[in-house]
């Protein structure tokens, strides 16, 4: 049975989708099989990974025209597969507001291909709005990757707050795999202060390896590649390597 991991976070520009592409990629190339599903109208995961709905996509799921397991296509690492996404997935938030289980689309389409994984990655908006909830309700863990910012500590709450709501009311097997702290910036008395508070408070449920801010990590989507084929010896990819192997041991 796969392990279904969402990634959450209401604030953008915080990492999420940087972290759901390469912890999947370093996922795959540890053996692995990874299926990677862009739950985001933006598309981010899917170009990231240089992927194209041409057509097919999760959009195309959710409004019941083809199965997951037609839109998915293999990318350029081996083991790791996507489900993209496109612009149209922004359409479903409306559509899916007038249906009674609106909740449980992706949970019902992933459900149709989990024996085939190891790993099942979902990509959320950053908001907590219909898709997020949807991507919750699918998932049995939830990743939540915060910036090394003083405001990240001020979202936290809110996301922890959703969490406990959808656990009590649609999944109660839902469970925080972890908080991963991205964009630290060792030089700032800032990032160090963030790093303690979020330990201190969480404990055991932080991973332990800290992703560093790295311009080989930024550059990496725009050349339609995780970070670990784009420049595999950089900062950024040795972090992400280390974030899955601590996933692979996280039970």
């Amino acid at each position: 049975m796969a392990r279904i991991i969402v990634f959450v976070n209401q604030k953008g520009g915080v990492g999420k989708t940087t972290s759901a592409i390469n912890i999947g990629a370093a996922l795959a190339m540890l053996g692995k099989k990874t299926l990677l599903i862009d739950f985001d109208p933006q598309g981010n995961m899917t170009s990231g990974v240089g992927g194209s709905s041409s057509g097919k996509g999760v959009y195309q799921v959710i409004s019941g025209l083809r199965e997951l397991k037609d839109v998915i296509i293999p990318t350029q690492v081996r083991n790791l597969f996507l489900a993209p996404s496109s612009i149209d997935l922004s359409g479903a938030t409306i559509e899916l507001v007038e249906k009674e289980n609106r909740n449980d689309f992706l949970k019902n389409a992933v459900a149709t291909v989990e024996a085939d994984y190891d790993f099942i990655l979902i990509d959320c908006p950053p908001s907590l709005g219909i898709l997020t909830l949807n991507g919750l309700n699918a998932a049995r863990e939830v990743i939540i990757p915060l910036q090394c910012e003083y405001f990240a500590l001020e979202g936290l709450s809110l996301i922890l707050q959703t969490i406990g709501l959808v656990q009590k009311s649609m999944n109660s097997s839902l469970r925080i795999s972890g908080i991963l702290l991205t964009m630290f910036d060792g030089r700032t008395r800032l990032s160090q202060e963030v790093v303690r508070q979020v330990t201190e408070y969480f404990g055991d449920r932080v991973f332990k390896t800290i992703v560093p801010r790295n311009v080989r990590l930024s550059e990496a989507p725009s050349h339609g590649l995780p970070v670990m084929q784009y420049d595999p010896t950089c900062i950024g990819a040795r972090s992400y390597e280390a974030v899955a192997e601590e996933l692979i041991n996280r039970v």
